[in-house]
């Protein structure tokens, strides 16, 4: 079992940065084999992907949306996965979750984790 902690969120005005952070439990060993993924929700719609990174941290994805914004990072060292947000838009706003899924590599697919934070909610002002 993982647990995901994550810390962050908050209330920014646009055009603004936050850094999201996720802390897993258990080992180095354990966390440097699991995909890790942050995923966003506005309230009545699907939770979507936003970012996606490897267990080493080589092969990352990004949703089109926040391309050249975002950029998602892991220390497997300190169990841990971050979302750098620059520049960011009022459409950002929404709860945000740290995923996890066993296997090394990300997925696009919310079916495909085994492991979820609490979710952070992310407030951008216009």
């Amino acid at each position: 079992q993982v647990e995901l902690v994550e810390s962050g969120g908050g209330l920014v005005q646009a055009g603004g940065s936050l850094r999201l952070s996720c802390v897993a439990s258990g080992s180095e060993r354990i966390f440097s084999n699991l995909g890790m993924a942050w995923f966003r929700q506005t309230p009545g719609k699907e939770r979507d992907v936003v970012a996606g990174i490897s267990w080493g941290g080589g092969y990352t994805y990004y949703a089109d949306s926040v391309k050249g914004r975002f950029t998602i990072s892991r220390d497997n060292a300190k169990n841990t996965v971050y979302l750098q947000m620059n520049s960011l838009k009022p459409e950002d706003t929404a709860v945000y979750y740290c995923a996890a899924k066993q296997g090394s590599w990300y997925s696009r697919s919310i079916n495909d984790y085994d492991y979820w934070g609490q979710g952070l909610q992310v407030t951008v002002s216009s």
